[in-house]
């Protein structure tokens, strides 16, 4: 079936979002499935530590697209539930590729699990050096995420600036680290938070950081706390659902512009990982001086980091076009 055949189907037919036509053959190869179990545990370990992004992984490994696809794709089923159209929802569940999408939900669920615990205990008992690794995480990412402009122009820098000026002021406003946050707040944080997920260079632990809901949702993976998990959940699969198809529509249409806004936000939000006071909570917007016994360390920590993200960077950058490169030429 050609392309332009697909593309009429795709639009004759409600239950079905549009498809690049480089996933639209199934995922049936058992051994292409264990893979993406193994990537699913990578993004899951990348979503856990803010300033990694799950986006990122996915690119790398060459499955963005195919996530994409079906993130599209379930929110297609939403939009059809939402409107009471029950048949063709039915085959719209049908569509979505659950051997692809199981497998990464399943790798992703080890991961976090896994690493939730020792990321809550070295939060509550090294704040300051947390708070570094996770600012040098941030901003190599944001460095990363710099490289990524189509068309850079002066006003992109503008609007860079302005994004990090705003939210930089805004989050000496807020409280801080919620410690128990209600179910409401819970989700709509993870639903926002969720939309990073799809986003290369964008940390969807980062923005759960910045809203103070990070220790509260790394609590409730560690003690398997059900409700709050289910609710997690509900959020961030409403937020995927309902922003995926925004998203890929504002990145398409004024990709620069929305990239600037997300890094003015990534470097302005990096105030609520300034290390010190070191007995603060992590999170904390406050700002207080340097320890001067402490400043080695912290650099070092951040240095560390910052590197460890620039070189994933130019890792994935370079695979990301080796692959664009190969399909070209097919």
């Amino acid at each position: 079936m050609t392309d332009d055949a697909s593309s009429a189907n795709t639009a004759d037919d409600p239950a079905r979002a549009p498809r690049p036509a480089e996933v639209a053959q199934p995922l049936t190869n058992p051994l292409a499935i264990a893979g993406s179990l193994v990537v699913g545990a990578a993004m899951g370990a990348a979503e856990v530590v803010p300033g990694f992004s799950g986006g990122t992984v996915a690119l790398v490994f060459g499955i963005y697209e195919r996530l994409i696809a079906n993130i599209r794709q379930g929110a297609r089923v939403l939009s059809l539930l939402i409107r009471g159209r029950w048949a063709p929802a039915r085959r719209a569940v049908l569509v979505i590729e659950w051997p692809f999408v199981g497998a990464l939900l399943a790798g992703m669920a080890v991961t976090i699990a896994t690493l939730a615990g020792v990321l809550g205990e070295l939060i509550d008992t090294e704040p300051m050096a947390m708070s570094a690794v996770f600012l040098g995480l941030v901003l190599g990412a944001a460095a990363v995420a710099s490289t990524q402009f189509h068309r850079p122009r002066p006003r992109h820098g503008a609007v860079v600036v302005l994004a990090a000026a705003a939210t930089f002021v805004g989050l000496g406003l807020t409280p801080g680290t919620v410690a128990a946050p209600g179910l409401p707040l819970l989700f709509a944080g993870v639903a926002v938070a969720a939309c990073a997920w799809i986003l290369p260079g964008v940390s969807g632990a980062f923005l759960l950081l910045v809203v103070g809901l990070y220790p509260a949702t790394l609590a409730a993976v560690e003690t398997r706390d059900v409700v709050a998990l289910v609710v997690m959940v509900a959020g961030a699969v409403t937020g995927l659902a309902v922003f995926a198809t925004a998203l890929n529509w504002l990145l398409a249409r004024a990709h620069d512009l929305v990239l600037a806004v997300m890094l003015g936000l990534m470097i302005g939000s990096a105030r609520v990982l300034w290390p010190w006071p070191s007995n603060a909570s992590m999170g904390d917007a406050s700002l207080a001086s340097p320890e001067a016994g402490t400043v080695p360390l912290v650099v070092a920590l951040v240095a560390g980091a910052f590197a460890a993200v620039w070189i994933f960077g130019l890792i994935a950058g370079w695979v990301h076009r080796r692959r664009q490169t190969a399909g070209s030429g097919r």
